[in-house]
């Protein structure tokens, strides 16, 4: 019996199904493409670096010769021992539950979660391992058992090896199908090639999902929850070809990288501008900044209110403004703090000393704050720390965007490794882009001193900033991403 002969998942009705039990493969199947190579290139990539991701690639032909010409498993397992041999379990783990998951959201098959979405009681198959799909599944689409191929692991590490029974293909997937429901038959299964059927022809009802390149994928507002924290150094989907350009660019992007760091420390910040546009960055500014006027005794600086988008932020907002702007944190990388051409100001979390410490410094000129307290990808903000409302009515709010175009390689934020490797993976990019947008400064009847609260002023910067980006407002703070 060949695939094929079973009805395609279209032809499956989604009305009434929230008692039905439903049984689906992963690759293939519920996302849309067959193939798993980017997901493990992912992990291979942030979880073990270049040299890592080299070795995957080069493993790649021999699985590829396995599984079509002599076992699907063996050529499986392949791939498994040259992605996980030797990592940590928990920085496998880690990147299973804050990388991986935008990249599955954005390949899920529409028609297949028309249907596994209907139903009431969902199951996932899969010959991936359950540590990498399991957080995926379960905290994001509901799926109440994944049974997938587990991993052998050695004081905290992966061997690279699989426990018994092995892969779960073919007659693998109907015995773990068996001992999972015993005599208990589900409505539907859902399969994309020969060795599904198996595990289909236990169900009572059993669809295909043919091999459509162009099928489209879910959209983001049919999505049962949103990814607020996003994780990872790749910005694409590594394929194998674009895996061998990432392989090739690095040495290139890190020369690169050098070079304009270089320029950035040592020419002055009114020059930064066109130095930054000699290497190949660009910095595009929007609105009108408010002029540099020397102050009268006493009177406050402007404090520009910023959302949080690299550990470069301040240096490209002082490039775009020609002059620089001192920068208060709660936390930075010490060697960044150390090299940074733009002061930075590490305040102490002591509420009264840190207030007298800032008010006195905008005194003296303008200051740069993020209150988010940490870096964050769209399409959200997290909660802002009203701490910096009551320092001064002087308040701009300034947007961050970075890297919009399709050209970027990899993201220049983290929550895992050495916080000064970020600016030179941002750097790395082919071309680098920021863009700044100067907001009015805030109307006196919005500031604290016409009787708004700090959390008041706080909420509506954060909301003007978040609408010029169309962005979503969270309650979210730095705790949760770190969680």
């Amino acid at each position: 019996m060949a695939i094929t002969t079973f009805p395609t998942v279209e032809k499956c009705t989604s009305m009434r199904r929230e008692k039905d039990t439903v049984v689906t493969d992963l690759d293939g199947t519920l996302l849309r493409g067959r193939s798993s190579f980017a997901y493990f290139a992912l992990v291979a990539f942030d979880v073990g670096g270049v040299l890592r991701l080299l070795f995957l690639l080069l493993a790649s032909p021999i699985a590829g010769i396995f599984y079509y010409f002599i076992s699907e498993s063996v050529g499986i397992q392949v791939i498994f021992f040259a992605t996980f041999v030797g990592m940590r379990v928990s920085d496998i783990e880690s990147v299973a539950r804050t990388v991986l998951p935008k990249f599955y959201f954005e390949d899920l098959h529409c028609e297949s979660w028309r249907v596994f979405s209907s139903c009431g009681e969902r199951c996932v198959l899969t010959a991936s391992p359950r540590i990498l799909v399991e957080p995926f599944l379960k905290d994001y689409l509901g799926v109440d058992i994944v049974l997938g191929t587990e991993i052998k692991t050695y004081k905290g590490r992966a061997t690279g090896f699989v426990k018994s029974p092995g892969v779960l293909v073919g007659n693998n997937k109907a015995d773990a199908l068996k001992s999972t429901f015993g005599e208990t038959q589900p409505e539907i299964g859902l399969g994309d090639r020969d060795t599904d059927i198996p595990f289909m022809a236990l169900c009572k009802e059993s669809y295909y999902v043919p091999p459509k390149p162009k099928v489209e994928a879910v959209s983001t507002s049919k999505l049962p929850k949103p990814i607020i924290f996003q994780d990872g150094r790749l910005v694409q989907k590594p394929t194998p070809l674009m895996a061998i350009f990432i392989i090739i660019w690095i040495p290139f992007g890190f020369f690169l990288a050098c070079l304009r760091i270089s320029v950035g420390l040592l020419l002055p910040v009114p020059l930064h501008y066109y130095a930054f546009w000699v290497t190949g960055i660009r910095l595009i500014t929007n609105g009108i900044p408010p002029l540099h006027i020397k102050k009268y005794q006493d009177q406050s600086g402007v404090l520009f209110v910023c959302c949080h988008k690299t550990i470069l932020d301040s240096i490209f907002l002082s490039a775009s403004l020609g002059r620089p702007i001192p920068v208060i944190t709660y936390s930075t990388s010490r060697l960044f703090e150390i090299v940074s051409p733009i002061k930075t100001i590490r305040l102490t979390q002591d509420q009264a000393l840190d207030a007298s410490i800032i008010k006195q410094l905008l005194k003296e000129s303008d200051l740069a704050t993020f209150p988010e307290d940490t870096t964050s990808r769209g399409p959200f903000l997290l909660k802002f720390s009203p701490s910096f409302a009551e320092l001064t009515d002087e308040l701009v709010p300034v947007v961050l965007e970075t890297n919009k175009d399709k050209m970027s390689m990899f993201h220049g934020t983290t929550t895992r490794g050495w916080k000064w490797i970020d600016a030179f993976f941002f750097l790395m990019n082919p071309r680098p882009t920021y863009e700044i947008t100067f907001l009015n400064k805030l109307p006196h009847e919005f500031t604290c001193k016409s009787g708004k609260s700090s959390h008041e002023v706080a909420s509506y910067i954060q909301k003007v900033i978040a609408e010029t980006l169309s962005y979503e407002c969270t309650t979210l703070t730095r705790k949760n991403k770190y969680i």
